[in-house]
């Protein structure tokens, strides 16, 4: 599978898949976007006031580490201890690692590469505050262990993978899930509000990143 390093319209890189047509984040900017849907739609949503209590967080779709980075830049900010689930079931080569800016962008490179090189299949503590463990599989093998407080929804599009936007996975990320825990995902079409409304989810729209009108928060809570 070929895979390019692109630059968006902030300066932060992303890869594209030019046999798909798809890139990892928007072109409007990867490190605005991964800021706006992950972290202030849904870590921040979860931590402000901050619980201090450990929080955990699954991530569909590793990528280029970018949402991670920033999920430990606030782990430190908020001194809020999280343990971090990230599946993906196609790493990136270390040459394309090395040439993502993504670290040196947010001046945290070491931390970068540290998530990166850290061992797959186990726990790996980053700091204090965060602990990391990476899993190499798709979604539709994915078994979870621990509970979890959010989900960072963050595979390709409805459109290039259908297959992992169904009732079914969605029903899976809500048995995951912790009463109260959330769901936020970039895409906000309405056969994906559906999907994840069956499953059992109370599904809001709510403002996008950039060059995007809306994305959706997802919450799960008991109906009478």
């Amino acid at each position: 599978m070929q895979r390019e390093i692109q630059l968006t319209d902030d300066g932060s890189h992303t890869i594209a898949i030019p046999g798909m047509n798809v890139t990892y984040h928007s072109h409007h900017g990867a490190i605005g976007e991964s800021r706006h849907v992950y972290i202030e739609a849904g870590l921040q949503h979860i931590i402000n006031p901050p619980a201090r209590n450990l929080l955990t967080i699954l991530e569909i779709g590793f990528g280029t580490g970018l949402n991670a980075l920033l999920s430990l830049q606030e782990a430190a900010l908020f001194k809020q201890p999280i343990h971090y689930t990230a599946i993906e079931p196609f790493p990136l080569t270390q040459k394309e690692i090395e040439g993502i800016n993504h670290g040196k962008l947010l001046s945290m490179q070491e931390k970068f590469l540290q998530l990166h090189n850290a061992s797959w299949e186990q726990d790996v503590v980053i700091n204090e505050f965060f602990t990391i463990k990476k899993i190499q599989q798709s979604l539709q093998m994915f078994n979870p262990i621990y509970p979890i407080h959010c989900i960072y929804f963050d595979t390709f599009s409805p459109t290039e993978q259908p297959e992992l936007w169904t009732e079914e996975i969605f029903l899976k990320m809500y048995n995951t899930l912790l009463l109260n825990g959330i769901l936020v995902t970039y895409s906000s079409k309405s056969v994906i509000r559906r999907a994840m409304a069956a499953a059992g989810f109370i599904v809001t729209k709510i403002p996008g990143p950039w060059g995007k009108r809306e994305m959706v928060r997802a919450v799960k809570q008991l109906v009478d």
